[in-house]
């Protein structure tokens, strides 16, 4: 049985329509990140689920449990927001207790669950600050320990990096990782980064307009996209997506708009002149001097490589090199394409083409 379910979830203001018959599952343990672009639905979604914002149509259930009704307070959720919305005047002993204190726990057993809390977060020498005395990661892990001081069933996070800097998000994604693994709660994460969707999920939703485009693993999904904005969203740098025509059914090449030959995994039974989008990751493409000519534009040295933008005839395209030496813009180059990893797009529909 799922832990958490949406069964044919909608959701509506006025006439304007933000989730459309919507069915996801979660199981017990799963860390699921809700990814997409701003105004997909992800931050309403996880509402929805976490009671804060009445459902249209549709179930969700709990434990099994439908729960459309249940006030939020009842769903045994914990969840933690972009802003940390901490009581300023509050120590943050305090502001980790609150939400006990309410319950009626008592003291010895809200002084318990706060020591255990603050020492998978590292927060012990910090119980006696007030908010404003702390650093933003610190705040961060506040809200996060004020989560799991209530031991809920599930953990809910809406975006809680956003605020901070982009040395500081990798630290606290990993921290956020680990506290997944070592507490085994399920987990729905709701962000737009889908680098941190990629490193901490065991499944990506990807959204769009109100809509799953695809849910799977990380690496399912970057490896097998199934349309043209799965493709475009997932993975960093961006995969090139390239419009090419077809050249006949048993041709293993397609054309760029100057007759420039791209290779294809295989010939497929599609008529020549046929518009195609061809997709080819950065990271797929190296320095080859018989390969397709090129020259380089824009060379970005990043220590463990050199990202590149080179131009092919008309064409620009993005390359990631590694183990080779520093590019010069304008320098004329060979680029060495592998089939294996090229997909291949229907233009009007987005679909795949190449299964």
């Amino acid at each position: 049985m799922p832990e958490i379910e949406l069964r044919n979830v909608s959701k509506s203001y006025g006439g304007v329509t933000v989730i459309e018959d919507l069915s996801l599952s979660m199981e017990k343990g799963e860390f699921v990140v809700l990814v997409g672009p701003s105004g997909c639905g992800k931050s309403t979604l996880l509402r929805m689920i976490a009671g804060l914002e009445p459902i249209s149509g549709g179930e969700i259930t709990i434990g099994g449990k439908v729960v459309n009704n249940m006030p939020a307070k009842e769903r045994d959720l914990a969840m933690v927001f972009q802003s940390y919305a901490l009581y300023p005047h509050m120590k943050v002993a305090d502001n980790m207790s609150f939400a006990l204190r309410l319950a009626g726990i008592s003291k010895a057993e809200r002084d318990k669950r706060v020591a255990e809390a603050a020492a998978i977060l590292g927060l012990e020498k910090l119980l006696d600050r007030l908010p404003k005395e702390l650093s933003g990661g610190q705040r961060q892990r506040v809200a996060m320990g004020r989560a799991i001081v209530r031991n809920p069933r599930a953990f809910l996070f809406d975006e809680p990096l956003s605020n901070l800097d982009a040395k500081l998000r990798v630290r606290m994604r990993g921290e956020i990782k680990a506290l997944h693994q070592r507490l085994g709660k399920t987990t729905i994460y709701v962000t737009h980064d889908q680098t941190e969707a990629m490193t901490m999920a065991d499944t990506i939703v990807v959204l769009n307009g109100g809509k799953i485009e695809q849910a799977g693993a990380p690496l399912d999904l970057y490896n097998d996209p199934n349309n043209l904005f799965v493709a475009g969203f997932i993975g960093s740098p961006e995969m090139n997506l390239l419009e090419v025509t077809t050249l006949g059914p048993d041709v293993s090449s397609v054309a760029l708009a100057g007759g420039e030959k791209l290779p294809i995994p295989r010939p497929l039974s599609l008529p020549a002149g046929m518009p195609v989008v061809y997709g080819i990751r950065p990271q797929h493409i190296g320095l080859n001097a018989g390969g397709v000519a090129a020259e380089a534009l824009v060379v970005e040295p990043t220590g463990e490589a050199q990202e590149v933008r080179a131009r092919i005839g008309g064409t620009e395209i993005s390359v990631v090199i590694r183990d080779a030496e520093l590019l010069s813009p304008g320098q004329k180059i060979g680029l060495g394409i592998d089939p294996s990893k090229v997909l291949l797009f229907d233009k009007a529909s987005g679909e795949r083409l190449d299964r």
